[in-house]
């Protein structure tokens, strides 16, 4: 499951999914439910949501919501709840989704759990953003970044500031150009000394977008164009597919 994780950082989304299935393959057929629940929630449910597979994202989480139900996982119920919520936010039924993203989060906290609470963390973050309050929003993405720093996790840093930089463009403060700007730009060169192509993506194509409305068409052209080439697979996954629209919008204005 972590190697599976790692192949979607890397750039390899369709390997990442295929290791990811084989590795639930392998736990139902040993019938072993704590691998399953390991296999669901550290690989299966985030990659299929990180890809944009909802469908996938679905039935990892019920089965994960099932399984947990079943033999009292509490924990990975709890991650079930966040996968469940991202999924309600994914499709545009924000309350659902916020409300059972917050019932995941608040039960990992009174756990003490923190392993991979910085991501849900970021997911809340943007559901806040968009329900339009950007206040809150900011709040959330602050801890994020701060619990990541105290717990030099630091792997998803790139996307954290991505989500930061989009969250201080909804404030419409005085600067908020040019902080989100330097968030974009800290990111990518976070990601590119991280070897973590997919979150290079992610920030070039939202720095792209950016650009894009400040009239800096060529700039926004090269950025995204630059790290969409470097992929060899992945091309129906939403961020390959929002970047090569981006990509065909922006050649028209050239």
């Amino acid at each position: 499951m972590t190697l599976a994780r790692v192949l979607w950082l890397q750039g390899f989304p369709d390997q990442a999914l295929s290791c990811a299935k084989a590795n639930i393959d392998d736990a139902v057929a040993i019938d072993h439910t704590l691998s399953l629940c390991n296999a669901l929630a550290n690989a299966a449910c985030p990659l299929a949501l990180l890809v944009g597979d909802l469908a996938a994202a679905e039935h990892y989480t019920t089965m994960l919501l099932s399984y947990t139900a079943r033999d009292a996982f509490d924990i990975w119920r709890a991650f079930g709840s966040c996968f469940e919520g991202d999924l309600y936010v994914r499709r545009g039924n924000l309350a659902a989704g916020l409300q059972q993203l917050r019932a995941g989060i608040d039960e990992l906290r009174r756990a003490r759990f923190s392993q991979y609470l910085t991501t849900f963390l970021g997911r809340l973050a943007e559901g806040q953003a968009a329900a339009g309050d950007a206040m809150q929003a900011t709040a959330t993405i602050n801890e994020a970044i701060r619990r990541n720093e105290d717990s030099e996790e630091r792997w998803c840093t790139p996307e954290l500031l991505r989500i930061k930089a989009a969250v201080v463009l909804q404030t419409e403060t005085d600067g908020a150009v040019a902080m989100a700007e330097e968030d974009f730009v800290e990111s990518i060169r976070l990601a590119q000394s991280q070897g973590a192509l997919a979150w290079e993506l992610r920030t070039a194509t939202s720095l792209a977008r950016l650009w894009r409305d400040l009239g800096r068409i060529g700039e926004a052209y090269e950025i995204i164009s630059a790290v969409h080439s470097r992929f060899r697979e992945g091309h129906k996954t939403d961020d390959l597919r929002g970047a090569n629209s981006l990509l065909g919008e922006l050649s028209g204005h050239r």
